[in-house]
């Protein structure tokens, strides 16, 4: 499993850099376009990070959503009164993906 992540984080980076590298191929920037020229690298690297930060935040949180909510599920089979104390984790878990969303947002609209 954790190989399967890694591979999924080299795949992602490997792209992204390709992206970053092939926005700022281009002819040799006059004076006034080297500015603007940086200004469109920074730019294409906050959306590699806002990808990444969604990104690894989803993976993380798929796996911990699988592993909770296999123990909560076990759990529940053998008493159901565990229900209420079990399904909130599973909630806790899912959140994961929701901070790495609103990170990504924040780098975007900063």
């Amino acid at each position: 499993m954790n190989r399967k992540i890694l591979l999924a984080l080299v795949l992602m980076l490997s792209v992204s850099m390709v992206a970053v590298f092939a926005q700022s191929q281009g002819s040799a920037p006059a004076e006034g376009q080297a500015v603007e020229q940086a200004a469109g690298a920074s730019s294409g690297l906050k959306y590699v990070a806002a990808a990444l930060a969604v990104g690894i935040a989803c993976i993380g949180g798929g796996s911990a959503v699988g592993k909770i909510g296999a123990a909560a599920m076990g759990a529940m089979s053998e008493n159901a009164e565990l229900s209420g104390k079990a399904l909130p984790f599973v909630g806790l878990a899912e959140g994961i993906c929701l901070w790495g969303f609103l990170v990504a947002l924040f780098i975007i609209l900063m």
